[in-house]
C-alpha cells in the first residue's frame, strides 16, 4: 500500500472521507463493532508502514530497543497466530518468530531485507485471513477456546486483539515519525 496523503489536509495520511478505516458499524451490534475496530487497527498498521523501504521498516527506535515497524508486523503475525490458531482453534502449530534461544525473534530478526519484509507481510496477511475466517465461522462470541491451558472466549480474544493493535499502532506512529516525519490519524 502506497502512503496516502490528504488533499484537503496534507498533514494527514488521508482525508477523512477517503479513509479506508471508516467506522461502518457505528450502530452495529457487539460483533460488528468489535470486528470494525479490529479491521480499522489492522489497516492502520498497514498505513503506518506504507511506502517505506525494507531498511526504513527495519529501523530501530532507540538503543537498546529492537522495536521497529517490521518487528511490529512480525509480532502481530505471531499474535494473530497464537490467539486464533493455537488458542481458539486448538491447532498444534509452532509459534512464529520464536525459538527456545530467542523469545523476541519477531523483533530481533527484523532485518532490512526485501525478502524478510515480503515474508513478514505474507505471514501477517495469512494469519489475518485465518483469523477473519475463524471469526466468521463462529456462531457466537461466547465460543470458548479449544486450548485446554487457556480458557477464554472469542469476545475476550477480540477485545484483546483491539488492545494489542491499539498499543502497537501508537508505537508505529512514533516510529514512522522518526523515519520520515510523517504523522497521521
Amino acid at each position: 500500500m502506497a502512503r496516502m496523503a490528504g488533499k484537503r489536509y496534507p498533514d494527514m495520511w488521508v482525508d477523512p472521507e477517503d479513509d479506508p478505516r471508516s467506522q461502518g458499524a457505528l450502530l452495529g451490534d457487539e460483533r460488528a463493532t468489535l470486528l470494525d475496530y479490529l479491521r480499522s487497527y489492522r489497516l492502520t498498521l498497514e498505513m503506518k508502514c506504507a511506502g517505506l523501504t525494507a531498511e526504513q521498516l527495519a529501523m530501530r527506535s532507540v538503543p537498546p530497543s529492537t522495536l521497529s515497524l517490521l518487528g511490529l508486523v512480525r509480532h502481530m503475525a505471531a499474535v494473530e497466530r497464537n490467539w486464533f490458531r493455537r488458542t481458539m482453534a486448538g491447532e498444534d502449530v509452532p509459534r512464529l518468530y520464536r525459538t527456545p534461544d530467542d523469545r523476541d525473534a519477531d523483533f530481533n530478526g527484523a532485518f532490512g531485507d526485501d525478502a524478510v519484509v515480503e515474508e513478514a507481510w505474507a505471514r501477517w496477511s495469512e494469519e489475518v485471513a485465518h483469523a477473519e475466517a475463524f471469526v466468521d465461522a463462529a456462531e457466537s462470541l461466547d465460543l470458548v477456546s479449544l486450548d485446554p491451558n487457556t480458557r477464554i472466549n472469542l469476545r475476550e480474544v477480540l477485545v484483546h486483539m483491539i488492545e494489542e493493535y491499539a498499543r502497537h499502532c501508537g508505537h508505529a506512529d512514533l516510529l514512522r515519525e522518526c523515519i520520515d516525519g510523517a504523522t497521521g490519524q
